[in-house]
């Protein structure tokens, strides 16, 4: 089996990339850099694509889908966190949060859902986040990306049932990865208040080896506490 994952620089993306080679499944990795400490293990392929530079990205699927028409399982999990009151993001700031964490997603599913489809069988799995079922402040953009893949992964799971495609969409709570380096917030620092990166991997892989007539539609993820940590501003 072979499994394109998109955002493996790091964090859930890493995790995931690294679950399925631990299991045996080939993997092909979309950053725009390196994936550490993957480049270096047997089955896993990288692959430089900028998937927020939405004009060149259609040639870039085409090639990626060229290379490798057998891939069963497709992970959109690359994304970033941009917070703020609406008024301070700039448009172009606003499209490029949206070009990212949304349009991106659809342009790869796009691009290999045809050839699932074709073959009979095949799986997305969207990894987004809690922020898809309740907004919050300061999150406008952020949540309404969110909101958009939920509910495109929901509808795609509908188009697609008739042709052996499963569609899953995983939604964790806040997670321990470099995601909020550049935020000025981040989960409380006891275990109990953010998911590791590792336990999004597992709700995938439960999604993944589930048998092929069954489909996990979606998984909420949560820690057991919320505490939030504001951090100092230097």
């Amino acid at each position: 089996m072979k499994a394109v994952v998109s955002g493996t620089s790091s964090g859930i993306g890493r995790a995931i990339a690294e679950r399925f080679l631990d299991q045996g499944i080939e993997v092909v990795g979309i950053s725009r850099r390196n994936s550490e400490d993957l480049t270096s293990r047997p089955g896993f392929e990288q692959v430089h694509l900028d998937l927020g530079a939405l004009d060149t990205l259609p040639a870039g699927l085409k090639e990626l889908t060229r290379r490798h028409p057998s891939a069963e399982v497709l992970v959109l999990n690359a994304g970033r966190g941009e917070f703020g009151s609406l008024e301070e993001f700039s448009y172009a700031r606003i499209r490029g949060l949206l070009d990212l964490n949304f349009l991106s997603h659809a342009y790869l599913a796009r691009a290999f859902l045809p050839q699932m489809k074709r073959q009979g069988r095949g799986q997305l799995i969207f990894v987004g986040s809690e922020a898809a079922h309740r907004g919050a402040q300061k999150g406008s953009l952020y949540c309404a990306s969110k909101f958009a893949l939920r509910g495109f992964a929901q509808a795609l799971r509908e188009e697609a049932s008739g042709s052996g495609v499963r569609i899953t969409l995983i939604s964790p709570a806040m997670t321990k990865t470099p995601f909020f380096d550049e935020l000025d917030f981040s989960p409380g620092e006891d275990a109990v208040n953010y998911l590791e990166p590792e336990d999004v991997a597992a709700a995938v892989w439960l999604a993944v080896e589930s048998r092929r007539e069954a489909v996990v539609d979606e998984i909420r993820l949560s820690p057991l506490k919320r505490v939030v940590r504001r951090k100092k501003r230097s």
